[in-house]
């Protein structure tokens, strides 16, 4: 079992709604945390801040050389759902260039990486990837399996469904969006909501990334984490007005449907069998906890 406590920890993608939660359970564990961020950040008592461009294959190779982290918890990500073709390079260089830097400057360390794969990249060879997002994610998980195989990096891929929770800011996800509406009164503008989502809590999706980090039997796997339900848009914004005591109607069909959408539900069978994990936290309670984090401001 890891020792947590002393034990270096580097967290990219640190400022976002998984990063930040992932860095604030690995102070509680007692590590030894280390964060980068393209921008500079304002310094932590204890969190030591490292501005690095992680597309930048030499810039990403002195950071990791000059700390030497036992782990590395790659979230940084441009994630994104557009359909653009001006898309294609930017999540490109974010989401493949970056995990490719990573996995070389890891090479010969020791170093373990934890890597935030996506639950929409396809399952086989002959599912073509529906966006640019899902597709890097796909290559990079790809390339993580070639270097553990072939030079023995220790990484795992946590391929994670649609977290939500207490802390995401981004009005353009559709948790934060529909709470933020509903608590102000208002209709939230919406596609068909037909569609299925697999949903997990933060919390849970923590738990997932620290019992990767601490399991030896996980590196070089490709795990799901979600809930391993789906549950329609409609079902779930309905679900929140009812939790939030809202009389608004949501306006459904006011926004088209994204092209190629497609349900996502992790198979949780390996995830359990190897990383010992499970959801644990009920929809209805998750978003009572999310609600009321929107509802304080």
């Amino acid at each position: 079992m890891l020792q947590w406590h002393g034990t270096r920890a580097l967290v990219t993608g640190a400022t976002g709604f998984i990063g930040s939660h992932l860095t604030r359970r690995l102070e509680q564990l007692g590590a030894d945390v280390h964060a980068v961020s393209r921008s500079e950040q304002e310094p932590l008592r204890t969190v030591a801040w490292h501005q690095c461009d992680l597309r930048d294959a030499d810039a990403t190779s002195a950071l990791v050389g000059s700390l030497a982290p036992d782990l590395i918890f790659h979230l940084a990500s441009e994630v994104t759902g557009n359909r653009d073709v001006g898309m294609v390079r930017a999540t490109l260089d974010a989401n493949l260039g970056a995990a490719v830097n990573l996995l070389t400057a890891a090479v010969g360390t020791g170093t373990r990486l934890v890597f935030a794969g996506s639950v929409e990249e396809p399952r086989d060879d002959r599912t073509v990837p529906h966006s640019p997002y899902a597709a890097a994610k796909y290559a990079a998980t790809a390339y993580a399996q070639l270097f553990h195989r072939l030079w023995g990096v220790p990484v795992t891929v946590l391929r994670i469904a649609m977290a939500y929770g207490p802390g995401q800011r981004d009005t353009a996800k559709l948790v934060p969006h529909v709470a933020t509406e509903l608590l102000q009164g208002r209709a939230p503008r919406l596609a068909s909501g037909t569609r299925l989502i697999d949903w997990v809590y933060i919390d849970d999706v923590i738990e997932a990334f620290v019992r990767a980090a601490e399991n030896d039997r996980a590196t070089g796997g490709m795990y799901d984490i979600g809930g391993g339900v789906g549950l329609s848009i409609k079902d779930t914004v309905d679900l929140m007005g009812r939790l939030a005591g809202s009389t608004v109607a949501p306006e459904y069909g006011a926004l088209p449907d994204r092209q190629a959408d497609r349900a996502h539900i992790a198979d949780l069978a390996p995830t359990g069998a190897k990383l010992g994990w499970q959801p644990r936290t009920a929809l209805e309670d998750g978003l009572k906890n999310t609600l009321e984090w929107y509802r304080r401001g």
